[in-house]
């Protein structure tokens, strides 16, 4: 599902009022979206940046609620829920730069040839571990194959050869990414 321009910046403008709200203490209202794009179940993440530095991305996999509900969700978890991270602060939010990320279904990886850096995210699943890294995160490590497959083994707390397991299961997504910087101050 590709986004046409509008509905990117309507996306970007309903994850930025949501961390407003939030970091505001005032309670976040659901979107009022009409746009039939934003009703789709679909997975998503949302990247928060602070002077070009991550400072929180959370998102969901599955498609389990409607994207716009979905944005709303995870891009108030990114600035208060990433464990990495402390919560926003009221003194960061005017300075974040929102990246939307919309993912294709997930498909099973039956060989790793097929991994295109670049184009495909990755998750990898053994026994109750799971990892997922986003295809623009190999980009900007400048990682090859075997360098994205191993960081996102860690990325599941496990060892970094945990994709060699015959019983791990790897599987390849795309995205569809968007963030304020490309469209600039038209999204605030």
């Amino acid at each position: 599902m590709e986004l046409i321009e509008e509905e990117k910046k309507e996306l970007l403008r309903i994850a930025r009022t949501s961390i407003e709200s939030a970091v505001q203490g005032v309670p976040t209202t659901r979107s009022k979206a009409t746009n039939p794009s934003f009703f789709k179940l679909r997975g998503v993440f949302v990247t928060l940046r602070l002077h070009g530095e991550l400072r929180g991305c959370i998102g969901y996999v599955e498609p389990l609620l409607p994207l716009g509900v979905a944005v709303e969700e995870v891009a108030v978890k990114s600035a208060f829920e990433d464990p990495r991270f402390y919560p926003v602060s009221s003194e960061e939010v005017d300075s974040l730069e929102i990246e939307i990320s919309v993912l294709s279904p997930l498909k099973k990886v039956s060989d790793v040839n097929e991994i295109e850096v670049g184009r495909d995210g990755l998750v990898i699943e053994l026994g109750s571990r799971r990892g997922l890294l986003l295809p623009q995160v190999a980009v900007e490590y400048k990682w090859n194959r075997e360098e994205f497959l191993s960081s996102t083994s860690q990325k599941a707390g496990l060892p970094s050869s945990a994709w060699k397991d015959k019983k791990a299961e790897i599987f390849t997504f795309t995205t569809d990414s968007f963030s304020e910087a490309e469209f600039k101050a038209s999204t605030r």
